[in-house]
């Protein structure tokens, strides 16, 4: 444990610490400026080189701005290596170079690394494109024959989705979020969140150009960004470099798409889906245009792109009745980026995400009809602003600042107290909340040089200053429990315990050396220093991952990593004792009180000796941390097929739980909020990546996984919506506990120009709890099974080139017509069960997903 214990003001002392890195930073910035500026070359240098940059997707190359490209001589040690920026049209040039022999390389993030040996005469022109092949979901390892410096093969691998697969693959939603179940160790539970090596994804951490991404209040991945802005989206399980930090659970990592050099647009998705009952159209099921377009701004030195979705959504819940079976979605997403190209070596990007949404009957279910469920409203604003500078040298400079300003609300459907029996709920929901959230980032990242010293060293240092602050409320009204025949068993009122708030500064800073020994021996090491003021004063996570690539082929690649991670405390975790607190009263089957009603007071109980009254605290004092470790190999069986085999082990401890104890206070109780929490997950992954004839590709995944912890987690009680009744905490099962799965994917070239991609995705099915009257566990939690999951997705479709009159560029245009479908073989993926044991459904299985079938059409250049 690296948790180091100092007074509160310790952090001011790191803050400051964190203002002189800035410092240090910009001043080493300016050195490398100076000393740049005084390089002359000599007067025979007459060489140059030149090229293009491009993404290949799927046989088709796009240009890459904003990517380093270093260009090392053959002079040894004594011989700095230069770098430069690709321009919006991926262009880089390297001019009055000497006659030698130079190596140049490309590492880029979410593509597979670069190098080239160039011999340069003199007076000549040497003119190399680079095409870069992006990382697949499968996490695609490529094993050449020849030699290949084993730096390019990453300690820490993550999985990749790139722009290509986001529009081809069949998805529910063209989110980004419906995409990320394809990458093994990610599934998508029964509500909605996901869960990345077993943890939930407010434990996890989304950013979006390297900038924190998410709900300030809660953690979650509530933050849309339209699916033709981005790049890629990559999934990291393991992220061992210091760079990450701020989570306990998984990474996702969004790159979004530069601005281009040339004017572009697409609209897509312009159809209308109609609903039609008893031979009648009865209304819009589905509205979800998209269209993007851009090009420069007065020349190749200033460009920009708008990406514009808008979403009108009637999706139905299968086992309520029409029309009052649909969870009802309009909003839109408008994302708009600014790049300046100050110079080749200095790119100034700035960008603005704006996203309202708003859901009628979020959480419907075959169980919970409309008048019972909760609406869901939110607004809000992303903006962030970049500087990027590269030097002669090699270093690179990076400054950025991002705001987001986020503000949600949910509420019933009226004031009637809501009921729960044994077959469901009823009456209206009764919790409703506002909030008003901001959160200010700025992330400065130094990266130095290459150094020589037992190898090849790539240091990089930074910091990120995160505030995040809210403000809100929440009421709520009485709960009824009742009994199958209609009695009052239980009531849970509540008391208004006034407005919600909390703030919190996190400060941290990092060191990161990727370290190539040989060819053959890559070791990656860092530490991230963090101190919070809701959490942890000080706390130190030590990363090392290392590479290594026995014998001469290199097809085999054997990886292993471990670090800590020290995750935020959530705002909702902060403000919990400001929360209504909860007054449970119990009857017999007369309507008799049984015993006096007890209150439970809403507190936050910190760790030692004592009773619990002794130990309640103001605020939290501590935040959950988590120790992973892997181990991974990765075979070339023969050319067109990779495998890899890995272990994954996760231990996080801390969490934070609620738990109900009685007769705390005299006959009052606690609702305690306690850090005693922990998780463990085990997971073992086969993914075989095959190419059996060319344009054509299949992945097949197998994972065996085990995730055991503490149910009552604050994820579990309060998100999406709280939950009407809370349980003793106990430590089993937990709801994403999937022991076996099989995914697959695949991209496959057809005779008239068609291309189908099918994904398969069978898997154990969903624990859930059996409960009594008073939704008690009646039985080991979780310790039922939904039946197994089966879905076949398929996506068929064929682009048209057009040659329209009058337009410079009419081969360009371009008409996709396709068909997709969402469980094409209409299994039956139950949502539902009765689970309460005095129903007398008890045990039946309801809310069949049945098949959704759909069209595609898109225009574009």
């Amino acid at each position: 444990m690296f948790e180091l214990h100092r007074p509160r003001e310790a952090f001011r002392r790191k803050h400051y610490l964190s203002v002189l890195l800035t410092l240090v930073v910009s001043a080493s910035a300016s050195g490398a400026r100076g000393q740049a500026a005084q390089e002359k070359p000599p007067q025979t240098a007459m060489g140059t080189i030149r090229g293009v940059v491009t993404a290949l997707q799927q046989e088709v190359q796009s240009p890459l701005e904003g990517v380093q490209v270093e260009l090392k001589g053959g002079g040894g040690d004594s011989q700095p290596a230069v770098a430069t920026i690709t321009d919006s049209a991926g262009r880089f040039e390297f001019t009055k170079l000497p006659q030698d022999s130079y190596t140049l390389r490309v590492n880029q993030h979410g593509f597979k690394p670069f190098a080239r040996s160039i011999l340069l005469g003199a007076n000549e022109t040497s003119v190399l494109d680079i095409a870069l092949t992006l990382d697949t979901v499968v996490e695609e390892v490529e094993v050449k024959e020849q030699t290949t410096p084993v730096s390019s093969e990453s300690p820490s691998p993550a999985s990749t989705v790139n722009n290509a697969q986001l529009e081809t693959l069949p998805l529910a939603q063209q989110k980004f979020r419906d995409a990320l179940p394809l990458v093994p160790g990610v599934i998508r539970g029964l509500d909605g969140k996901l869960s990345v090596r077993g943890t939930s994804e407010n434990q996890g951490m989304l950013e979006v150009d390297s900038a924190k991404t998410v709900d300030p209040v809660t953690g979650s991945f509530s933050i849309p960004v339209p699916i033709d802005a981005i790049q890629t989206v990559t999934v990291d399980k393991t992220p061992f470099s210091a760079e990450n930090g701020g989570f306990s659970g998984g990474l996702t990592r969004i790159e979004t798409i530069p601005p281009p050099s040339d004017w572009f647009y697409k609209i897509k998705d312009f159809n209308v889906s109609l609903r039609g009952k008893n031979d009648h159209l009865v209304g819009v099921s589905q509205a979800t245009p998209r269209v993007s377009f851009g090009g420069p701004i007065g020349g190749r030195k200033l460009n920009f792109s708008e990406v514009f979705e808008y979403d009108v959504r009637r999706d139905p819940v299968r086992g309520l009745v029409w029309p009052h079976n649909e969870i009802k979605t309009q909003g839109f997403n408008s994302f708009t980026r600014l790049q300046a190209i100050l110079s080749p070596q200095h790119l100034l990007s700035a960008d603005i995400n704006v996203f309202p949404m708003r859901t009628q009957f979020a959480d419907i279910s075959a169980l919970v009809p409309q008048t019972a469920s909760s609406d869901y409203n939110q607004k809000g604003i992303s903006a962030g602003i970049s500087d990027l500078h590269s030097f002669n040298s090699g270093a690179l400079l990076k400054i950025a600042f991002r705001y987001t300003r986020f503000d949600s609300n949910a509420h019933g459907q009226g004031s009637a107290d809501m009921l729960i029996n044994p077959e469901g709920w009823g009456g209206n929901f009764f919790d409703s909340w506002a909030r008003a959230a901001s959160q200010l980032e700025a992330y400065p990242t130094f990266q130095l040089a290459p150094k020589k010293w037992l190898g090849r060293h790539e240091l990089k240092i930074g910091a990120d200053v995160t505030h995040r602050s809210y403000s809100g409320n929440s009421l709520s009204h009485p709960v009824q429990l009742l009994r199958q025949e209609g009695t009052l068993a239980e009531e849970i009122s509540f008391t208004s315990n006034g407005p919600l708030s909390a703030s919190a500064t996190d400060v941290e800073e990092f060191i990161q050396d990727q370290w190539t020994c040989n060819e053959h021996l890559a070791i990656a090491l860092g530490g991230r220093l963090t101190s919070e003021t809701a959490g942890r004063t000080t706390a130190f996570a030590p990363r090392v991952g290392v590479a290594y690539l026995p014998g001469k082929n290199q097809k085999t690649i054997f990886r292993a990593g471990a670090g800590l991670f020290y995750d935020h405390v959530s705002l909702l975790e902060a403000s919990f004792a400001h929360n209504p607190a909860r007054t449970v009263s119990v009857f017999d089957g007369t309507g008799n009180p049984i015993g006096t009603p007890i209150l439970y007071y809403n507190a936050y109980v910190g760790n030692g000796a004592g009773s619990l009254s002794s130990r309640v605290q103001s605020a939290p004092s501590t935040s959950p941390r988590s120790f992973v470790g892997n181990i991974e190999v990765d075979r070339q069986l023969w050319s067109t097929a990779t495998l890899r085999v890995s272990w994954l082990y996760s231990q996080t401890r801390n969490l934070f739980i609620v738990n109900p104890v009685p007769d705390v206070f005299g006959r009052d109780g606690l609702l305690g909020l306690f850090n005693t929490g922990t998780a463990n997950y085990h997971e073992f992954e086969a993914t075989l990546h095959f190419r059996p004839v060319p344009h054509s590709e299949l992945n097949i995944s197998y994972i065996w996984s085990r995730t055991r912890g503490d149910l009552n987690t604050v994820s579990n009680i309060f998100l999406p919506f709280e939950q009407p009744v809370i349980r003793p905490n106990v430590s089993g099962i937990l709801p994403s506990d999937i022991p076996n799965r099989v995914v697959s994917w695949g991209t496959f070239r057809l005779p008239w120009s068609l291309t189908v991609n099918p994904v398969v995705d069978v898997h154990t099915g969903f624990p859930y709890s059996n409960v009594d009257v008073q939704q008690n566990y009646s039985g080991l939690p979780n310790g039922q099974r939904f039946p197994t999951f089966l879905s076949l997705d398929s996506q068929l479709y064929r682009d048209f080139h057009l040659h329209l009159p009058f337009t410079e560029h009419g081969s360009r245009h371009k008409v996709r017509v396709g068909l997709y479908s969402i469980n094409l073989t209409n299994h039956g993926n139950f949502h539902d069960v009765y689970n309460n044991d005095a129903s007398p459904f008890f045990g039946k299985f309801t809310g069949f997903q049945r098949r959704v079938d759909g069209f595609i059409l898109s225009f574009g250049n």
